[in-house]
């Protein structure tokens, strides 16, 4: 894989930990030259998985603040978005594809299959993402999107080979109206429901722990397995990253918070020997409204979990493969669960910090 050279201002870790927000969103990148990919070259395809904040949540329209709109004409943001003719820039050498399902293979929607541009009235952090990777390689590019809202890393995206474990929890007895500890047994992959007391038999419901990892993973598998239909013209991929943006649903539940550095290390290694992909990069990113510094209960799990499994002193067999996004100095307000206020900056500098944090990865390879 050869890196494009002088395009790309790369970030340190300590920059993306410490930068605040506007720098961030006031940072050029190259305008798009317009030109196609060479399609002599394999496709790097870089997957987007998690849960609604990854879909398109960012508003385009309207002259205030907050939409994509104002950002870029009245503030004068990420110029690169717009032609000399004040229309929004296309992409020739970027593919951006979105499939959608809830559970497992089958029931697929296509949401998004177009080269990279703005079109319909929200954006997602794909925009960011693709800039940065269209710009920093030679290789045509697709970014492919396989998720849906409302999922969670201990449940729903469960990856393979999880194992159940035993949680404590606090719960109100219904007759003395005390509280109570009891011990829950929480689901492996496969197993349902989510969680029962120990010493009871688990009574299966229309979901399993995983079901959704599985049907993400085959929606994607099945984009690759039709490659010239989300990419014209290519004949040869090749899987070259992952970029994960969830945890919103699982800083509702102790048991899964508690799980979440486990689950990611293990979502790791069940993305690449999926895809075949043993040298994949990941790239995560936190939730924008925890602030590292004063994070306190499931919050502050997440939060942990997501910069210890880019910490190489902790897993040194990820060492240059994997890396954190600090989100937080990069949302402009809100939370994960109203979607940052649909706030088109956060989306973009969420974006434009991932890109930049897969194109060090792949740099650095």
């Amino acid at each position: 894989m050869k890196l494009k050279k002088n395009l790309i201002q790369t970030l340190s870790v300590f920059a993306l930990l410490t930068a605040s927000a506007y720098p961030v969103s006031a940072r050029e990148l190259p305008d798009p030259d317009g030109k196609p990919a060479d399609m002599t070259k394999k496709v790097k395809v870089f997957i987007i998985m998690g849960q609604s904040n990854t879909l398109e949540m960012g508003r385009v329209k309207g002259d205030k603040e907050g939409t994509l709109e104002h950002a870029v004409k009245t503030e004068k943001l990420y110029s690169f978005m717009i032609d000399d003719a004040g229309g929004w820039t296309t992409r020739q050498d970027v593919r951006n594809v979105h499939v959608m399902g809830s559970g497992g293979p089958g029931k697929t929607r296509d949401m998004r299959n177009d080269w990279l541009t703005v079109s319909g009235g929200k954006i997602g952090i794909e925009t960011g993402i693709g800039h940065q990777l269209g710009n920093a390689l030679d290789e045509p590019v697709l970014i492919l999107k396989s998720s849906i809202g409302n999922r969670s890393l201990g449940w729903d995206l469960l990856p393979p080979g999880s194992p159940s474990y035993e949680f404590e929890l606090e719960v109100k007895n219904r007759q003395t109206k005390q509280v109570e500890k009891k011990t829950f047994v929480y689901a492996g992959y496969g197993q349902s429901p989510d969680k029962w007391e120990k010493g009871t038999e688990p009574k299966p419901i229309g979901w399993k722990a995983g079901v959704q990892y599985d049907g993400d993973v085959a929606r994607a598998k099945d984009v690759l397995k039709n490659l010239d239909k989300y990419y014209p013209g290519a004949t040869e991929y090749e899987v070259a990253g992952f970029l994960w943006w969830q945890g919103d649903k699982d800083r509702y539940n102790a048991g899964h918070a508690s799980m979440y550095e486990k689950n990611l290390n293990n979502l790791i290694a069940s993305l690449r020997k999926d895809f075949n992909a043993p040298k994949a990069k990941f790239v995560c990113a936190t939730l924008g409204q925890t602030n590292r510094e004063n994070a306190k209960g499931n919050e502050k799990l997440i939060i942990d979990a997501m910069f210890a499994i880019s910490d190489p002193t902790k897993y040194p067999a990820l060492k240059g493969d994997v890396a954190t996004v600090y989100s937080n100095p990069l949302s402009m307000g809100s939370a994960s669960n109203a979607h940052y206020g649909g706030n088109a900056k956060t989306y973009m500098n969420v974006g434009i910090g991932m890109g930049e944090a897969m194109v060090d990865l792949l740099k650095n390879e």
